[in-house]
């Protein structure tokens, strides 16, 4: 009997999925222990030395980039393509081994529309690409924070939990705020942040939808088609703390290749279609663009909520062009090509050009070098084999002392 499901045929049969679901969850796990214990293991840096201290989580948070990039690339491996408008010209490329390299900012808040619960591993991977994972920040539901071993993981990385209470939330969001600002340190002191923010608060949903609908009703507007209407307090206030340290807000839309109209992800793509019968989406399409901070006017509540809104459309309409063309737009515009075929990149011959309809890139999710994934572990290992030997040592010191 075929398979109708929009997510496509089921790749792999029940014993296969019990396999790949062992494999994974054995993986995961270790991976996720094993950087705890790292976390845990160099603690006390940050008795002796916060700056060491943080440098050393900001390495963990590395494994982490790693271990959801493994994840993608081994269960469910689909094709990438990435463009943007002319404000990241020349910041996207292919190397010529065929990996993605973002030449993005060491600071930034990322900001992007939220489709289903695996759009953060996609964000992480592209962090990966610019060689900033272990900078990512993410805005989390305060429940999460107890999850076991990921969630203490999660706090050790400095991730900002919100109970979706303003009154409750702002004094903590300060906090937390004043940490990545860093304003009493000089520029080139400051510390590398990519803080991801999904404005839209939850991913597209019936009653996302629903609600969505209810506040545009509310406020005499066209509900999205494509898109829920953004919140804007959390994104306002991230930008009216951070806005002396950060240049730049990222923008990415996200579109996922198998969704019909008036049809939801979330339906299709689930985590036992992705990752266990071997049904990911067949293309994952990321758009990129950037506004520069000092230009957004958030400082006025309604001007924001009105520019936030117009780039939502915006976002809508580039959804509905993907939905009519299976491609999200490109740019346009001249691109500095080398005679080669590689762009220029600080001054470097780096890459392929993107191709020429609409200058989008393909790619996978993949790993630069395999050596990185043993790294994972070696923190842990070699605590393990001191402490093995140090007893040892102890033994044999006891047995001298006691003949």
């Amino acid at each position: 009997m075929s398979d109708t499901h929009l997510a496509g045929q089921i790749r792999y049969g029940g014993f296969l999925q019990a396999i790949r679901l062992i494999l994974f969850i054995l993986y995961f796990s270790a991976g996720s222990i094993a950087i705890v214990a790292t976390q845990f293991i160099g603690a006390p840096l940050y008795i002796c030395n916060k700056d060491l201290f943080y440098a050393y989580i900001s390495i963990t948070k590395q494994s982490f980039g790693t271990l959801v990039t493994t994840g993608t690339q081994w269960w469910t491996p689909t094709t990438i393509r990435i463009s943007g408008d002319k404000s990241v010209r020349g910041q996207i490329y292919i190397t010529d081994d065929g990996l993605l390299e973002c030449n993005f900012p060491e600071r930034m808040v990322f900001i992007a529309n939220h489709q289903l619960y695996s759009d953060w591993l996609y964000i992480w991977w592209i962090a990966y690409t610019a060689r900033m994972h272990g900078a990512v920040y993410i805005i989390l539901k305060e429940s999460l924070k107890w999850i076991p071993i990921v969630g203490w993981g999660m706090q050790m990385y400095g991730f900002i939990f919100l109970a979706r209470n303003w009154g409750k939330d702002q004094q903590r969001f300060k906090h937390r705020l004043d940490k990545l600002a860093a304003k009493d340190r000089k520029p080139e002191d400051r510390l590398p942040m990519w803080l991801l923010i999904f404005p839209e608060g939850t991913n597209m949903c019936p009653n996302a939808r629903a609600s969505s609908k209810k506040f545009a009703d509310k406020i005499g507007i066209k509900n999205p088609d494509h898109v829920l209407l953004p919140r804007v307090t959390g994104l306002q206030y991230c930008l009216q703390q951070l806005d002396e340290s950060v240049e730049w807000v990222y923008d990415c839309t996200m579109a996922y290749e198998g969704i019909p109209r008036d049809k939801y992800g979330q339906d299709i793509f689930t985590l036992r279609a992705q990752y266990l019968q071997g049904r990911p989406p067949k293309s994952v399409n990321l758009h990129f663009r950037r506004f520069r901070i000092s230009e957004i006017p958030y400082n006025d509540t309604a001007k924001f909520e009105q520019w936030m809104r117009d780039r939502w459309s915006e976002k809508d309409e580039m959804m509905e062009t993907y939905m009519q063309t299976g491609r999200l737009p490109g740019d346009d515009g001249e691109v500095e090509v080398l005679s080669n075929g590689g762009m220029t990149k600080r001054g470097k011959r780096v890459g392929k050009a993107p191709s020429a309809k609409g200058n989008i890139v393909e790619t996978a999710v993949k790993l630069r070098n395999w050596l990185e994934v043993p790294k994972i572990f070696v923190v842990p290992i070699l605590t393990l084999l001191v402490y093995n030997i140090f007893g040892k040592f102890g033994k044999i010191a006891a047995i001298i002392s006691g003949g």
